[in-house]
């Protein structure tokens, strides 16, 4: 399957997750791991740095681009009360930015270079295949929570 349609399809699979029901979203997939609620904040969050990333390397290449800590966008933005509503409409628009942007550029421009501070040098190339192999492993994630989920202990 190529990029886009990667892409495409897991958008597609990721959005129903959204409207579970609340006892669903607070589902696990193992324990001390995130709920389905937080994978798609995270989601939605991740989407929008990995898209700030792409702009950056198509507009200016070879420079330094900073890791984020998912858990402190976790627990400072407080993903226990986002709407999450508002997680899928960010989710959905900057998805299609990226097909956007890949459709663009993956080929053409796919080269271009950037300097990841964890990881070192990466590729324009690499960081689009990144979107779609990052959504398509928290993916699994949500169907192994709803499918064998560990349930959140009664208060």
């Amino acid at each position: 399957m190529d990029l886009i349609s990667r892409l495409e399809a897991a958008h597609d699979e990721t959005l129903p997750f959204f409207d579970l029901s609340e006892a669903d979203l607070e589902k696990r997939y193992a324990p001390g791991k995130w709920s389905v609620r937080f994978i798609l904040h995270h989601l939605a969050d991740t989407e929008t740095v990995l898209y700030d990333r792409i702009r950056r390397v198509i507009s200016e290449p070879r420079q330094v681009i900073w890791a984020f800590d998912q858990d402190a966008w976790a627990a400072r933005l407080d993903y226990s009360s986002i709407p999450l509503g508002v997680s899928q409409r960010i989710f959905s628009a900057v998805r299609e930015a990226v097909v956007y942007q890949a459709r663009a550029h993956y080929e053409k421009n796919g080269h271009l270079e950037f300097v990841h501070n964890e990881v070192g040098v990466r590729t324009l190339r690499d960081e689009f295949e990144k979107v779609a192999w990052h959504n398509e492993r928290h993916l699994a994630q949500i169907e192994d929570a709803l499918d064998r989920g560990v349930q959140p202990r009664p208060l």
